[in-house]
């Protein structure tokens, strides 16, 4: 039975992606080594990762003046690494989720954090709106994309400040002004590459402006003036990231991949509003994730889900299982995610209410 993939991260990648990443895991640029064996300094790897930096910036038309990087530590080391960067004395933070309280938490070592906004009082089920940016901040930082709770900012914000986002779950999926940011970051696990590598675009001259000492690892201009290269970079996910740009490129850039993912999770949308049995989690269409579809069984078919979920999972269904914050289920509609896993998932859905 073929198996559809819906699990928020690790998650499902291009099968080009896996194909070439399988063949160097044999055989590295006809070296006859292994992509997990051969040298970080060679001059084939070099290559790579010189490839990754520039067709990345490539898709997101990244502006002079700004460097990628790919780190290890995941974007969890980031939410510590920006305010040790760039915090002189205070910072904004709009609190959007689990991983945006993450962020505010390790802001908090370095000076003091505003809050500008919060939507926790609703298990984070909107995007909050009406909030104003201190201009005397010296950043503001914001999550794109919520896998947890389904909710997504889909435009670049116009700040008063450095503008910094984690967009470990939705970069890739569309279009982004990058020279709105001071820094874009992100696990790669979700959109780009395995686990174990962390792509940052930064914006070189906000840097160097804090008094702190900042530790070498910790300091974005190491890694900017060894190009990624200061210490070993995971090799296999940063090659696997450039099989992924690759293929990116291919199916025609982010313009492509905008409407496609517009196309899955409009149809996953309309089916949770057409099914009887299902009610999604976020009310506002705008605030609706087109990478993460949460939805719950509605109220008098409460006691369907876990036979639903038993339901899906005889069908080929993998992941659909909400978090424990949410409950109920997540379909994530990562841009490797095909249009007919999201019909098989609705076929499933259909064919669970007719027999109900």
């Amino acid at each position: 039975m073929k198996k559809h993939n819906f699990y928020a991260g690790p998650s499902i990648l291009s099968q080009y992606t896996i194909d070439k990443v399988a063949e160097a895991v044999k055989d590295f640029a006809g070296t006859g080594l292994s992509v997990m064996e051969v040298s970080h300094r060679s001059k084939e790897f070099i290559a790579v990762m010189e490839e990754a930096q520039s067709l990345l910036k490539e898709l997101l038309s990244v502006p002079d003046g700004y460097h990628v990087l790919y780190l290890g530590g995941g974007a969890s080391t980031q939410f510590t690494m920006v305010p040790m960067n760039l915090m002189k004395n205070k910072s904004a933070y709009l609190n959007t989720g689990s991983w945006a309280s993450k962020a505010i938490k390790e802001g908090k070592f370095f000076g003091e954090v505003v809050e500008v906004a919060s939507s926790k009082d609703a298990n984070f089920n909107y995007i909050p709106k009406d909030y104003t940016i201190p201009s005397d901040a010296d950043y503001f930082h914001i999550t794109t994309n919520n896998t947890i709770y389904g909710t997504e900012i889909k435009h670049d914000i116009d700040s008063p400040v450095p503008l910094i986002a984690d967009m470990s779950s939705d970069i890739f999926s569309r279009p982004v002004d990058v020279s709105k940011y001071g820094i874009i970051y992100g696990g790669a696990q979700k959109n780009l590459a395995p686990a174990g590598v962390t792509f940052v675009v930064v914006k070189e001259s906000i840097l160097g402006n804090v008094d702190r000492a900042i530790p070498t690892m910790l300091d974005y201009r190491t890694h900017i003036e060894k190009a990624s290269m200061f210490n070993t970079p995971p090799v296999l996910p940063v090659y696997a990231a450039l099989q992924t740009l690759k293929w990116i490129k291919q199916q025609g850039g982010l313009e492509e991949m905008l409407k496609i993912n517009r196309e899955k999770a409009g149809m996953m949308y309309a089916e949770i509003e057409r099914n009887k049995l299902f009610v999604p989690t976020v009310s506002n269409e705008d605030d609706r994730s087109i990478m993460n579809v949460c939805f719950v069984m509605s109220e008098e078919y409460k006691e369907l889900e876990a036979e639903f979920l038993s339901f899906a999972s005889s069908k080929g269904m993998i992941g659909i299982k909400g978090h424990r914050s949410v409950g109920g289920f997540r379909a994530s509609l990562y841009n490797a995610l095909p249009l007919q896993s999201v019909q098989a998932l609705i076929k499933a859905m259909k064919d669970f209410e007719s027999k109900n």
